[in-house]
């Protein structure tokens, strides 16, 4: 996945800085996601996973640096446009973040509202998602009535349902149960095989990396400190790549 000189990526980040007053949390992180790929991003709290995240969907505006998705610059891009990229990158949010007063179905409804054609169809693409995430019997059931790993997977058919060219998975394992976890983690590889999707995983759990990435990328002192494979960084005799595989 590294030597891809000739091949447009499908995300880019170029020389990201980000700093909250004397506090430089992104000190110009650079990195390419390739179609097709698992990336895992790793990082230590605090090392800038989330402010790196947030500028990515525009949520936050880096002091410094570039973004581009599908060749496109997001900090030229209109409201409109901005918008229109976006049903084109699933997300997957740390803690599931379903509507607590929405269903399931209303749940999964919610991402295709804004696109007319889409939702003429929204009782096959929500019964379609569900299938993929083996949930297709809790399609009206409330997130109060889920366990945890069922929220994580009615989350990530919410993340699929629009068919995105690209998903981020935010720390996808925190706060499951070893078992659930693994299952997660194999949905993600599912997904990837299935759909052919290019994945950015945001992850400190060191067994989901092992599995799922293509290549991996370290996030120490706000840059791309190390990049590679995870047998290539498990083996490193760096300290500080060390730190990560104990």
């Amino acid at each position: 996945m590294k030597n891809k000189k000739n091949i447009a990526p499908v995300l880019k980040i170029k020389d990201l800085k980000k700093s909250f007053g004397d506090n430089h949390v992104l000190n110009g992180f650079t990195m390419e996601l390739y179609k097709g790929e698992n990336l895992v991003i790793m990082g230590k709290s605090g090392s800038g996973k989330s402010v790196m995240i947030k500028c990515l969907v525009g949520l936050m505006e880096p002091d410094s640096g570039d973004i581009e998705i599908m060749s496109k610059a997001i900090h030229q891009l209109g409201r409109n446009e901005l918008d229109n990229l976006r049903t084109k990158i699933g997300f997957l949010f740390q803690g599931s973040a379903l509507y607590d007063s929405m269903t399931v179905r209303e749940n999964l409804e919610f991402p295709l509202r804004k696109n007319k054609e889409k939702f003429k169809q929204k009782e096959t693409l929500v019964l379609e998602a569900l299938e993929n995430v083996g949930l297709t019997h809790a399609i009206d059931l409330m997130p109060v009535e889920l366990s945890g790993g069922m929220k994580r997977r009615v989350a990530l058919a919410r993340a699929i349902i629009l068919k995105p060219k690209i998903i981020i998975y935010d720390e996808p394992t925190t706060g499951l149960d070893p078992i659930t976890a693994k299952e997660i983690i194999e949905l993600m590889r599912e997904i990837q095989q299935k759909h052919g999707t290019s994945s950015l995983i945001i992850t400190h759990d060191v067994d989901c990396a092992r599995v799922t990435a293509n290549r991996m990328i370290l996030l120490i002192d706000g840059i791309n400190y190390a990049e590679g494979t995870f047998q290539e960084l498990a083996t490193s005799t760096d300290k500080k790549i060390q730190a990560f595989f104990k």
